[in-house]
């Protein structure tokens, strides 16, 4: 178990570092000077150098760099271009509706697709089986915004039931704030839960084919008995990569629902960064998801040994 642990985080920090070069490389080539932007288009020359200079973009390119990494390494990521603050403030005071938004969305997501999955599975081939395959294809084809503005509509326009958006914050009332969420949580869950689902089913069905499923039915346990005690475990190891995969993906990959909901979370933060050319701010909000998809993806994998004992003792 040491030894998997190590060579898992020797992994990461390669990955860090190879993840590292290629963000900043990739921000470097991207045409457009911060500077000039900040300053428009009227702004002179000299104005526009003294602006470089302040912020450090008239230095070589891998000294920027290494200046960036080794202040990453210290806990500090800079400051913004744009806002004059540093960035970990920035990323603080979005994150607070980024990870509740993610969570929020695996959460729900999780409990329409297991469920859904194991229906599917337990009555294969049956009516119920196809209708709720055929649903989770519409699922997986829809996008996400555009089934957000259908949910907009219906329930926040047409039924008024929630906010159609915005976010108050927190300080507003816990349930106040997690209202606002719903509606972006649902949005990002749904098409996700139709791909866990179809997941969840072919996992299980593979499973239900082994010998000691097929013994254990022999036995005379009921085939209920047997998908929950028996099959179901067995079957979650793709379930929990497609859950890491997904949960990585919701807090990193919600620009376009944080927008559509008017959302300031790191999503929109990453987009406005990005249209303002406030580099430093995109390369430390990138590396950190970077970082976190990395300790997501060890703590899958540590998830895999609780669930099947016989990968530990190919560990040990």
């Amino acid at each position: 178990m040491i030894l998997f642990l190590v060579r898992k985080t020797l992994w990461a920090a390669v990955t860090l570092a190879v993840a590292s070069v290629l963000v900043f490389a990739a921000l470097e080539i991207v045409p457009g000077d911060p500077a000039q932007v900040m300053l428009g288009i009227n702004a002179t020359d000299e104005a526009i150098a003294a602006l470089r200079e302040d912020l450090g973009l008239n230095k070589p390119v891998l000294e920027r760099y290494f200046s960036w990494v080794f202040g990453m390494l210290q806990g500090d990521f800079g400051k913004s271009y744009t806002y004059s603050v540093p960035v970990n403030e920035l990323v603080a005071d979005r994150v607070t509706i980024s990870l509740p938004l993610a969570l929020l969305s695996l959460l729900i997501s999780t409990a329409i697709a297991i469920p859904v999955g194991l229906y599917a599975a337990a009555r294969r081939g049956s009516l119920a089986d196809t209708g709720i395959m055929a649903l989770s294809q519409v699922g997986i084809a829809i996008p996400n915004f555009w089934f957000a503005l259908l949910l907009v509509y219906f329930l926040a326009i047409w039924l008024q039931l929630v906010p159609a958006g915005g976010f108050p914050g927190w300080e507003a009332g816990f349930f106040t704030a997690l209202k606002s969420l719903l509606l972006p949580a649902i949005s990002l869950a749904l098409p996700q839960a139709a791909i866990l689902s179809r997941v969840t089913r072919s996992a299980l069905l593979e499973t239900l084919g082994e010998d000691y499923v097929r013994t254990a039915r022999a036995k005379g346990l009921s085939r209920r008995s047997t998908i929950w005690k028996h099959a179901l475990r067995n079957a979650m190891i793709p379930v929990l990569t497609i859950l890491g995969l997904q949960f990585a993906y919701l807090l990193a990959g919600t620009i376009i629902i944080e927008n559509v909901f008017y959302l300031p979370g790191l999503g929109r933060l990453v987009f406005q960064a990005i249209s303002l050319r406030d580099l430093i701010v995109v390369e430390s909000v990138v590396m950190m998801l970077v970082g976190t998809i990395i300790v997501i993806n060890l703590l899958v994998d540590l998830a895999y040994l609780w669930v099947d004992p016989r990968l530990r003792h190919r560990r040990s």
